[in-house]
């Protein structure tokens, strides 16, 4: 007999705890950044959230006797099955002490449901799509994580493979430190193609945020569109991200190309906020104010978290415009040492390549599990 018990999460305390729980597994990690709550709280629950508009999801808790010992979310996405015309489903919000037989119990409760629904393999991690944090770190642990990029212990890896799932997917993080030079014969072509007004770039106008971000969402799409995992975020979640993202986006970092009238490709760098939430711990509550004043200097870095340019312009030097354009504005801000490119899956060789023989190192690896039924 089991010295587990898995049970599906029903209660407001039960949720709690599930969202509480990452507490105690990073508990003496110094490189965990604890998440806010309210909005972790806001994501899991249908009806708050647009993600549930179009999917569904269970969540389980494994305890021994009292005390909760780890968790899973197992999760059906409609629109990403519509897309890529699968029945597959994810699996996330995954923690747990470092037991396998408790791991097992996790990854069997979410293959049953999934199996009940219909499913014919499951994947993940995804918290909860290709559109919000994703992956398992499994190389670069030793470092923090930037702005909405995993973090995990060491141990986690193994307990998903033993559990008889497989690599489908890796994706990769480059890191740039300020002051990096690309080579001159990109920043002559940038150059000459901004200077003959083949490509021209404007600044995001936060006064028109909201149609910015539709046009974003937009760019996004047609960048992506045929990416693996791929699945177009709704306007309603991308509304919801940029409400959470817009006090802390500089305007001069976000940006539009434009052949002509034409826009063509987008660039978003966020300033790394995450030493800021290691501050919160997880509440945005009276004294964050003060503690945002106090530790805004510990902002050091930024994350380019939106980097596409429509596929017909790919061949036309224009993704060089952007990374040039990143470059140039990383100087702008003395602030910040350096800037993360993530993320870039491992077989995408036309930016993978772009960046490594730009200097670009690749310092952390995450990977995407696979269990066919």
């Amino acid at each position: 007999m089991s010295k587990f018990k898995i049970i599906p999460v029903r209660s407001s305390g039960e949720i709690k705890q599930f969202v509480d729980l990452p507490w105690t597994i990073y508990k003496d990690s110094p490189n965990w950044v604890p998440p806010i709550k309210k909005n972790v709280m806001q994501l899991l629950t249908p009806g708050k959230h647009p993600f549930w508009e179009f999917a569904n999801r269970e969540l389980f808790l494994l305890k021994q006797g009292r005390k909760v010992i780890g968790r899973i979310a197992a999760i059906v996405d409609d629109n990403y099955n519509k897309y890529h015309h699968e029945k597959a489903g994810g699996w996330g919000f995954f923690e747990c002490i470092d037991d396998q037989e408790a791991a097992n119990m996790l990854f069997d409760a979410a293959e049953v449901w999934l199996r009940e629904a219909g499913m014919e393999y499951m994947h993940g991690p995804f918290n909860p799509s290709t559109n919000y944090e994703v992956a398992m770190l499994i190389k670069g642990g030793q470092v923090p994580p930037v702005l909405m990029m995993t973090y995990n212990p060491d141990y986690y890896p193994a307990l998903v493979e033993a559990s008889g799932q497989t690599k489908e997917k890796d994706l990769f993080a480059f890191k740039f430190n300020r002051g990096h030079q690309l080579p001159e014969w990109v920043t002559k072509i940038a150059n000459r193609l901004v200077d003959k007004g083949e490509v021209t770039i404007r600044h995001l106008d936060m006064k028109k945020l909201n149609e910015e971000v539709v046009l974003m969402n937009t760019l996004y799409r047609a960048a992506w569109a045929d990416n693996w995992a791929f699945v177009p975020a709704t306007d309603a979640e991308i509304a919801i991200q940029a409400h959470e993202l817009k006090d802390i986006i500089e305007p001069r970092l976000a940006f539009f190309l434009y052949h002509g009238d034409e826009p063509i490709g987008v660039g978003v760098i966020l300033p790394d906020a995450n030493p800021l939430l290691k501050e919160f711990n997880g509440k945005l509550g009276v004294t964050a104010l003060y503690k945002l004043l106090r530790h805004k200097s510990k902002i050091i870095g930024t994350r380019c978290i939106i980097f596409g340019v429509k596929p017909k312009y790919h061949q036309t030097g224009v993704p060089l415009v952007a990374l040039d354009y990143i470059m140039k504005m990383s100087e702008e801000f003395p602030q910040y040492k350096h800037i993360e490119m993530s993320w870039t899956l491992e077989d995408n060789a036309g930016i993978n390549d772009l960046l490594e023989d730009f200097g670009g190192d690749l310092y952390k690896k995450y990977r995407i599990y696979r269990k066919d039924f």
